[in-house]
């Protein structure tokens, strides 16, 4: 057994061990900063757009060009791009199959003309003939129906001869307006079909946006549906228009319906294939609200969003009534106050109560 002295020496030991470690422990770490969340002010769906489609501009009238004969491309005088006048030649077919079947439709003329002077010769004669009774009714009667019969070959070899000529002519591609070539699908050498498009001629005059909607909006659009439509080279800057055109069916591809938008007032600086977007907004009285759907929090099966309390700068979660989606957010019809700021990104990090650093789509920092 160890002498009392060490024992008590060992028990000091012990007892003062804890108060040792608890000296040489690090002080408590500070509070956390703020979490920084992107946040943005709730609009209304009469701010906003509701429905949003991109789009190109086109001519209202565009034309696809081709020959009305098949043959072989000689010639082509246009580029894309390049601006024509009504009537202004555009290509050529080798015309050589065409003027020999001009020839021949011309030889075929003279042939019945000349079998229609041997008829009418022999019908004279067999008048004068059966006058004196040297030949019966019947042979007569076959004579008059042989100088018919010339007649219309005549008149067949006639119009032959002049479709001929025709397509002769057809040889040569010219515009049917004034416009700009968009497109061309063949080339010198290129052997085509008849009425194979190898041409795009958009007329000049009016231009409009073509877009493409899905199944399921295109009931909520009809002819004559105001919109709004920026152009892509000026941001910010809408134009007023209407729905002029909407295709009967679907393209069999896209399963989206094409729709053409007139402008109400064309811009002046307005270019054939711009990119522009259209905005279509809701007829709803009732007041409704858009927010993107990076800001949507789900919680218990239902929607809702993160709102900043501006004093306190502290987030609470508010349950929120969704009506649809759409291209541009959510269409809120209850639970938000307009103006208000929500957290439209990072919202799966938050708590509730907590305190956040917002910043702006730019990632500057918001001042409320």
């Amino acid at each position: 057994m160890l002498p009392l002295s060490v024992r008590l020496g060992i028990a000091s030991i012990v007892l003062s061990g804890p108060l040792l470690l608890s000296g040489c422990q690090a002080p408590p770490a500070p509070g956390e900063p703020p979490r920084v969340a992107r946040a943005a002010q709730v609009m209304t769906a009469r701010a906003h757009d509701l429905e949003v489609y991109p789009g190109e501009v086109h001519a209202r009238f565009e034309s696809a060009l081709g020959f009305r004969v098949s043959g072989k491309i000689s010639a082509r005088h246009v580029d894309v791009g390049n601006h024509v006048d009504n009537g202004q030649l555009l290509a050529e077919l080798d015309p050589r199959d065409l003027e020999l079947a001009r020839s021949s439709a011309k030889a075929s003329l003279t042939s019945a003309q000349a079998a229609q002077k041997l008829a009418e010769s022999e019908y004279e004669r067999y008048r004068t003939l059966r006058q004196r009774n040297f030949v019966s009714q019947f042979d007569l009667e076959a004579k008059t129906n042989a100088l018919a019969a010339a007649n219309a070959h005549v008149a067949e070899a006639q119009a032959g001869l002049d479709a001929s000529r025709n397509q002769a002519d057809y040889a040569e591609l010219r515009a049917d307006a004034n416009g700009v070539i968009t497109a061309i699908s063949a080339e010198a050498g290129q052997v085509v079909g008849t009425g194979q498009a190898i041409m795009t001629l958009a007329h000049d005059g009016a231009s409009e946006v073509e877009i493409n909607v899905p199944e399921q909006s295109i009931s909520r659009l009809a002819v004559g549906t105001s919109a709004q439509i920026e152009l892509w080279t000026e941001p910010g800057q809408q134009h007023a228009g209407r729905i002029r055109e909407i295709a009967p069916s679907a393209d069999p591809t896209t399963r989206s319906y094409r729709v053409r938008v007139a402008f109400d007032d064309e811009p002046t600086a307005l270019l054939l294939g711009q990119t522009a977007r259209v905005y279509f907004t809701s007829n709803d009285d009732r007041e409704r609200f858009v927010v993107p759907l990076s800001a949507l929090y789900e919680k218990d099966g239902k929607a809702a969003v993160w709102q900043i309390d501006e004093k306190t700068r502290k987030v609470h979660l508010t349950p929120v009534e969704v009506v649809r989606y759409t291209e541009a957010g959510a269409l809120i019809s209850d639970g938000l106050v307009v103006d208000r700021w929500i957290v439209t990104a990072g919202v799966h990090r938050l708590r509730e109560g907590e305190t956040i650093n917002p910043i702006d789509s730019r990632n500057r920092p918001i001042s409320f």
